[in-house]
């Protein structure tokens, strides 16, 4: 504890490390405030039953998780920062089949600046589309009956500015963040709205359990240490790496000597981060669409249902079918191996240039497998605790999206928090190792 004491202590006196954590909670303070901001023309008085419906329902639902609840509460910030999200995967992926924008990408900041904007005006015209998507949907049962009569005449258009500007401004909060706070800003968002919705989901577990009788109480203690072990599962999901030794060629220059040393290529098991489960969920609900037929409706009835033994099934394969999938669209083997040759790079025993590429896409290829099979575990762990008798709205922390982004995020975060410390010859925050984190987290290619 003294130690702990001691590492706040290191941390509040670094003026820097100070400025930024104040600044990120204040503006994490400012978008959780403009969560509970109803959209006008809504009676936040007559949300009560439309909110409990939209929270459990399928898709909808993981919006509502991502946007912290201000989804079901028809919020001005109601689609959050999504629309961003979605825009930034598509540039990132043209980016990655387009060949005019794999030229724009290499010209280094100034070509990243343009993507940036590019992605900022798709932003809007996403966000757009799904304000007026959003609009249908409170049209519909439920939220019908907030609307105020006498502003139903004007209800779409400004529903469609005022979320468009929302989402807009929690963009900017997001870059804010990344600027002048700590860590990066939109994984940040998405993870204090998950957050947000964990301690009313332990209340309602602990309320259930406790009706139980006394053994309730060992049961929900059980569940917290399960879902304890869980969290450390992912992060050796997460910070798992096959280190690959590379060899630099010795060059001399006058009387120095360049190069010569011996590094490592660390290859993550998770390549894919979370976007595999993004993409399956995304899949699955898409046969919920069809249930206004007979068939469709039977079809919806197990596709919507998360602890569904046979959506289960589709869904791990489909999570490791996207695994593999979007591993070898973000991972070029052969780039890889050119730019180990460019520099003078070898892999011992193993020829450079193509044989390199090969070599390392086959190291790829097998470290892939048990990682997109332990990420279809962690996909489907919230399905299980369901099962076995978990509350819904708590059982979603035992896996999936939700925890992987926390985890992710929280690492990442710590990791930058250890690197003032290490900077200003402090002690880490661990007593041995060092927090490896991730890079980056896949919203753009880490939410």
């Amino acid at each position: 504890m003294k130690k702990f004491i001691q590492t706040l202590k290191n941390i509040w006196s670094i003026d820097e490390l100070r400025s930024k954590i104040v600044v990120t909670l204040a503006l994490l303070f400012t978008y959780r405030l403009g969560t509970h901001i109803v959209l006008p023309g809504i009676n936040p008085n007559l949300l009560a039953n439309a909110q409990a419906n939209a929270s459990q329902n399928g898709l909808l639902g993981l919006f509502d998780t991502f946007a912290g609840g201000a989804f079901s509460q028809a919020s001005i910030l109601a689609l959050g920062i999504m629309p961003y999200i979605s825009a930034s995967i598509f540039m990132q992926l043209m980016t990655i089949l387009v060949p005019q924008l794999q030229k724009v990408q290499k010209e280094g900041e100034s070509g990243q600046k343009k993507i940036n904007q590019w992605t900022r005006y798709l932003t809007v015209i996403v966000t757009a589309f799904q304000a007026s998507a959003y609009v249908a949907y409170l049209n519909g049962p439920g939220y019908a009956e907030a609307i105020i009569p006498a502003f139903k005449a004007y209800f779409a258009i400004s529903t469609i500015v005022t979320l468009t500007a929302g989402t807009l401004f929690v963009m900017w909060l997001g870059e804010k963040i990344q600027d002048k706070g700590l860590g990066n800003g939109t994984s940040i968002i998405i993870m204090v709205g998950i957050l947000s919705r964990f301690p009313q989901a332990l209340i309602q577990e602990f309320g259930a359990k406790q009706t139980r009788g006394g053994g309730g109480l060992l049961i929900f203690l059980i569940e917290i240490a399960i879902l304890i072990a869980i969290i450390m599962g992912i992060i050796i999901l997460v910070q798992g790496v096959r280190k690959i030794p590379v060899n630099y060629a010795k060059q001399i220059v006058g009387n120095r000597q360049f190069g010569g040393a011996r590094q490592f290529l660390p290859m993550k098991v998770n390549m894919a981060g979370v976007m595999p489960i993004i993409f399956a969920q995304a899949i699955m609900f898409l046969p919920t669409l069809f249930s206004f037929t007979e068939s469709g409706k039977g079809i919806a009835k197990v596709f919507g249902d998360h602890s569904n033994f046979w959506y289960m099934v589709v869904y791990a394969v489909m999570v490791i079918a996207f695994t593999f999938l979007y591993t070898a669209l973000i991972f070029n083997p052969k780039q890889m191996g050119e730019d180990l040759k460019r520099n003078n790079g070898f892999i011992p025993g193993v020829k450079p240039g193509q044989p390199t590429s090969d070599y390392i896409g086959s190291i790829m290829d097998k470290i892939t497998l048990p990682g997109a099979i332990f990420l279809a575990l962690v996909g489907i762990l919230p399905g299980f605790a369901q099962r076995l008798g978990v509350t819904s709205s708590f059982s979603s922390f035992f896996g999936g999206t939700s925890l992987l982004i926390m985890v992710a995020v929280i690492l990442d975060t710590l990791q930058q928090i250890e690197t003032h410390l290490m900077m200003r010859q402090y002690d880490g925050l661990m007593d041995s190792g060092r927090i490896q984190g991730r890079q980056q987290l896949t919203t753009t290619a880490s939410v």
